[in-house]
């Protein structure tokens, strides 16, 4: 649709991360990027690979004065056939359209979003890492690129994808996390933008999780803007709570947004004939689950971590522990179970795998 992928080869390839190196997360990036460029009239274009460095913009890119930027994340997994695989990156690509829908920016074909980040992941191939829970993180973004102060739609724009290897998105890895339950600040509110993956959503969550930090907390959970009432999600992740035998997770109010992980852990416990409901859940609730013995387990999820367990809410300066703070046995056969597929150690009996 937009032309052959122009493939331009670094001459100078950086030394990869060892082993045994800490990755963190976000730290290292690989050799090449993919770029493609738009322009009102011309459409999407020039589809290429060049190597990795800085972008050169106008200052008065559109970009760094009203915010149209959107971006994705999904990661490549090295198999242990040493296959590498992308977990369920239709959906990434077809996320992506929706921000851009809602910023007013243009459309990307999906099936070309998907070829261009297999092309990109099979040039660095050898980033992927081996080492045991570890992947490739892929970044794709669309951003604002006119030059121009004038309050309206940018007539350019560029889709860029970055890679970077890493392990664990917590550095205490598959350990029960603290998080806060925010009251004050507010990061989405129905009707805004709180259900695309809009860069500006993750700054103004930059507050609230010094707060948390402060607090000896991981991340925070949002409540809505309006009543501060009814949960949302956590920052970088959906929230799910197991209740009396029965698995809740906030509906998508139009303030939350869909995630990839989410779906798929609703749709295993759907297979699994664990009840799930997708449903308002004020934090009343969930105190009065947790005072009463009936707060079983809780646990975030996303692209980054996969699952999380929930150790312990802090909300009005109570810390309510969650399963004495251990891991619960769903959170332990979710994350196994996703985690089995994405790196082939078990049948992908759903097609949510995409070789490259």
């Amino acid at each position: 649709m937009y032309g052959t992928i122009r493939i331009e080869r670094n001459p100078s390839c950086k030394t990869k991360p060892g082993q045994e190196e800490n990755l963190g997360f976000g730290r290292h990036f690989t050799d090449h990027m993919f770029i493609m460029d738009y322009e009102e009239g011309q459409g999407w274009h020039d589809p290429r690979i060049i190597p990795y460095g800085p972008l050169s913009h106008d200052p008065a890119a559109m970009v760094f004065h009203y915010g149209q930027a959107v971006f994705e994340g999904l990661k490549a997994f090295r198999t242990d056939k040493e296959d590498i695989v992308l977990f369920r990156p239709d959906q990434n690509a077809k996320r992506l359209n929706r921000s851009c829908e809602r910023l007013s920016m243009p459309a990307l074909d999906e099936e070309f979003v998907v070829h261009a980040i297999q092309s990109l992941v099979r040039l660095d191939a050898e980033w992927v890492p081996r080492k045991e829970g570890s992947s490739l993180y892929i970044r794709p973004f669309v951003m604002a690129t006119e030059a121009g102060l004038g309050v309206r739609a940018s007539s350019r724009y560029s889709f860029i994808i970055i890679m970077s290897p890493v392990g664990a998105y917590y550095e205490e890895g598959l350990q029960p996390v603290n998080i806060l339950v925010e009251g004050h600040f507010a990061r989405a509110v129905q009707g805004g933008t709180g259900n695309a993956k809009v860069a500006g959503n993750y700054a103004a969550s930059l507050n609230a999780q010094a707060v948390a930090k402060e607090n000896n907390c991981a991340q925070v959970l949002w409540l809505d803007a309006i009543e501060k009432k009814y949960l949302e999600e956590v920052g970088s992740m959906n929230v799910f709570f197991k209740i009396n035998g029965e698995v809740v997770t906030p509906s998508l109010s139009g303030s939350i947004l869909e995630g990839i992980t989410r779906k798929s852990i609703i749709h295993l416990l759907n297979e699994w004939g664990i009840p799930v409901k997708e449903q308002k859940i004020a934090i009343d609730d969930i105190v009065a689950a947790y005072e009463n013995g009936t707060l079983e387990e809780a646990f975030g999820t996303g692209t980054a971590a996969v699952v999380s367990p929930i150790g312990s809410l802090l909300w009005q300066g109570k810390s309510m522990v969650i399963n004495q703070g251990n891991i619960g046995e769903l959170v332990q056969r979710l994350y196994d179970t996703i985690t089995d597929i994405q790196f082939g150690r078990t049948s992908d009996t759903h097609n949510w795998l995409v070789s490259c």
